[in-house]
């Protein structure tokens, strides 16, 4: 299966069977990042965390307040 980065837009080939390929064929929302691009992400989100001026804020759910 061919697939196109959404940053950089570089087009690589994955397997058809590969679990990453069949969530790209089923459900259009999930997008494809090349690793170049991932590690990239990672670093700098990594870094942004060891300033401490960093917040994940997540969705609640009732299940965690438990």
């Amino acid at each position: 299966m061919r697939v196109k980065c959404v940053i950089c837009d570089k087009i690589e080939s994955i397997e058809d069977d590969s679990p990453q390929a069949k969530k790209l064929r089923n459900r259009p929302i999930h997008t494809y990042m090349c690793n170049i691009c991932h590690e990239r992400i990672e670093e700098r989100t990594n870094a942004r965390i060891a300033t401490g001026n960093f917040r994940l804020y997540r969705s609640v759910n009732e299940e965690d307040e438990w």
